[in-house]
């Protein structure tokens, strides 16, 4: 068997021993089905070759001026509303098939929210990793960015789990090859280290036109230095 075809089969082996698919029920990803769904008819054409993919939670999935933001360069957008890791990792046909993007990009920011579902940061990281592979083992060549997760006012009692993981995301994205880590909180944080109330819509969870404007460019600035 030839060396690729070997390693990809290896991963794959690696990927169902390892999975942490087997520790949610059904229930636990169920509700984001219909949603998903709709991915798998999206984006077949040749044309998605060329294209940036973008997924993840709602924050892409509103996201109404990706399209222009990103010009000139073409996006699929697959963003559903409150992904968590935890579930995002049963769709992985969905969320990375059917194209052959040019860049994926993700942001996921629903695993600590204040709740008692919360994961627990080391475990979130886990999950990344399972979730990095599940890309890796269909788009192994392609660069992979992870966008930090956004200090908000509605989640501010939870900041210091989210700057945990924000943290053990970016440590492990600094030692992969072809993973990284798109440092945004910063430009969300006042002079005080408080979220800037001014760049979200009335939940202080969403961002405004305002906020994804500083948002985008720092992402297409990260995006443009990777693919030089």
């Amino acid at each position: 068997m030839p060396r690729p075809y070997l390693s990809l089969f290896a991963l794959c082996i690696f990927l169902v021993s390892c999975s942490p698919l087997k520790r949610y029920p059904k229930e636990s990803y169920a509700w984001a089905i219909p949603e998903i769904e709709a991915f798998k008819e999206e984006n077949n054409s040749s044309a998605s070759g060329k294209s940036l993919l973008f997924l993840g939670s709602s924050s892409i999935r509103l996201w109404e001026t990706l399209k222009e933001d990103m010009a000139p360069y073409p996006v699929i957008q697959r963003g559903y509303g409150g992904a968590h890791l935890r579930d995002a990792i049963f769709f992985p046909e969905a969320l990375f098939g059917n194209c052959n993007p040019r860049a994926i990009i993700g942001f996921i920011a629903n695993d600590i929210k204040g709740v008692a579902e919360d994961e627990r940061p080391q475990r979130i990281k886990r999950l990344f990793k399972f979730f990095v592979q599940q890309a890796k083992a269909r788009h192994p060549d392609v660069p992979f960015l992870w966008i930090e997760i956004t200090p908000t006012q509605s989640r501010w009692a939870q900041w210091e789990d989210i700057q945990c993981v924000n943290n053990k995301i970016k440590a492990y994205c600094d030692k992969t090859e072809n993973l990284y880590f798109v440092e945004t909180a910063a430009a969300f944080l006042n002079a005080q280290g408080k979220p800037k109330t001014e760049l979200f819509v009335a939940d202080q969870l969403h961002l405004n036109p305002q906020g994804y404007a500083v948002w985008s460019k720092i992402i297409k600035d990260e995006i443009e230095k990777r693919l030089r």
